[in-house]
């Protein structure tokens, strides 16, 4: 039977960890399937007992992965990496798969360190040169790879992302809404905006507080803005976030940053919002709506990278940038009925096009192409 070695290590961070997982069980009944990463992490998932872990411990974007990942991939047809963190020096592979989920670190290089830069630049096209396979999520990254990393276009395959739509749906009982608050201490009584994302440069949380501030003080109290993401532990966390919040103290009465939410509550939060905002200038693919969308949220969303290849016309846009036109959109939404109940429903028409069985499936074409070449 053929051998895929999956470099696992993110499988629990957010978007790229969401894509581990669900695109595992696909490849079993294709070839044995090797994982690399934290042993506690990898056996609570189902699929655990049908996969061999390797234990590794070395840091993404770090020296010692390099040499860890080297010495720890076995002899197999097929090594993946999930993200663009793949070893540089040779393996005992016969050919190479490697997801690049955007080119953030290339396109938007003042928000990095002089170290981050190098390292960005390296490994991104060191990642191109050494995969006998690209794949990315969505034909704006494909433009962005073949770009920075004069990569040849058909070296690279678009798989869209998905929704799990056994996870994000609109079927919640009046007790599990009614218990959200109590789960979510941070959470207003009042109705709510959510932002769901990070803190990072380029989610432009910072224009998003902006144009909040700017709504009539009537709906800022009738909806608050709820925040699902952490605050701490990025290397380039966007600070003018906060300074705008030490710079208007009358927001924090109205601004509710979650922190870390689980799974199990992020489609109630969806669900219970009377509107979900993505003001991200830059983005391969973008979760957040969709998954709004599969909720039953009408969403508000920038026009910036692959955000309306994703949409379509399911959400009302802005330019990431403008304040006021951001401000403006938000308003309209929140004040007209029926535009809501369209929104909704283009939202649950344009989600059914993304899911991650389609997603997986096409993973399990691309392997199969790679395996017949070994």
């Amino acid at each position: 039977m053929p051998s895929i070695v999956i470099d696992a290590r993110m499988v629990n961070s957010s978007g790229i960890g969401v894509y581990i997982k669900q695109t595992i069980p696909y490849l079993l009944p294709l070839a044995k399937v090797i994982v690399l990463g934290r042993k506690e992490e990898l056996q609570k998932f189902s699929w655990a007992p049908q996969v061999t872990i390797i234990p590794i411990s070395a840091p993404i974007y770090s020296i010692k992965e390099q040499v860890e990942l080297c010495w720890k991939i076995p002899t197999c047809d097929v090594f993946w990496s999930p993200h663009y963190t793949t070893p540089l020096l040779p393996i005992r592979a016969k050919r190479r798969l490697v997801t690049i989920h955007d080119t953030y670190h290339l396109a938007y290089r003042q928000n990095l360190t002089l170290k981050q830069k190098i390292y960005a630049t390296l490994f991104l096209n060191a990642a191109v040169r050494v995969a006998d396979q690209v794949v990315t999520v969505s034909n704006f990254s494909k433009k962005e790879i073949t770009h920075y990393t004069h990569c040849a276009p058909e070296k690279v395959t678009v798989i869209h992302s998905g929704v799990d739509k056994s996870i994000f749906h609109e079927d919640f009982s009046a007790t599990q809404i009614k218990e959200l608050r109590s789960q979510l201490p941070a959470l207003p009584k009042q109705d709510y905006l959510l932002y769901v994302g990070n803190v990072k440069p380029h989610k432009n949380l910072k224009t998003l507080l902006a144009a909040y501030a700017l709504l009539p003080l009537a709906l800022r109290q009738k909806f608050h803005l709820v925040i699902v993401g952490q605050k701490q532990g990025f290397l380039t966390p966007d600070q003018e976030v906060f300074k705008q919040l030490e710079r208007q103290p009358e927001l924090k009465n109205f601004v509710h940053f979650t922190g870390f939410v689980p799974d199990s509550l992020l489609p109630l939060l969806y669900k219970c919002a009377s509107l979900s905002v993505f003001p991200s200038i830059y983005e391969g693919f973008g979760l957040p709506p969709l998954e709004s969308m599969a909720c039953g949220c009408p969403v508000v969303a920038s026009t910036s990278a692959s955000i309306p290849e994703v949409c379509g016309d399911a959400v009302l846009y802005f330019d990431a940038l403008n304040v006021d036109q951001l401000r403006q959109q938000m308003e309209r939404v929140l004040q007209d009925q029926p535009l809501q109940a369209e929104l909704i429903q283009k939202g649950r028409e344009r989600c059914l096009k993304f899911s991650w069985e389609a997603s997986s499936l096409k993973h399990v074409q691309l392997f199969k192409k790679l395996l017949e070449t070994v």
